[in-house]
């Protein structure tokens, strides 16, 4: 089965060897079929500490690391950061 992979911004590095990422989608609303925003933050393994608060990084599924974190980091966006 394939690891399900998302892309996200960056929100908190405050923990060592993890980073916050918060995924936005566009869900459709059953009853009224209306676009809307919904959002959810994921712990993320990053092992050299290398991603910064405001980068786009994509994080694939993994094995449990913690309690939190289920999500590795599998590339940082090298140099595209968001405005």
């Amino acid at each position: 089965m394939p690891r399900r992979m998302l892309q996200g911004v960056v929100v908190s590095t405050k923990t060592d060897k993890t980073v916050t990422v918060l995924v936005e989608r566009r869900v459709m609303h059953p009853l009224y079929k209306k676009f809307i925003k919904s959002s959810k933050r994921y712990r993320a393994h990053d092992e050299q500490n290398r991603c910064e608060e405001g980068e786009r990084v994509r994080i694939v599924e993994c094995r449990p690391m913690s309690k939190s974190k289920r999500w590795a980091v599998l590339d940082d966006g090298a140099g595209a950061t968001q405005s």
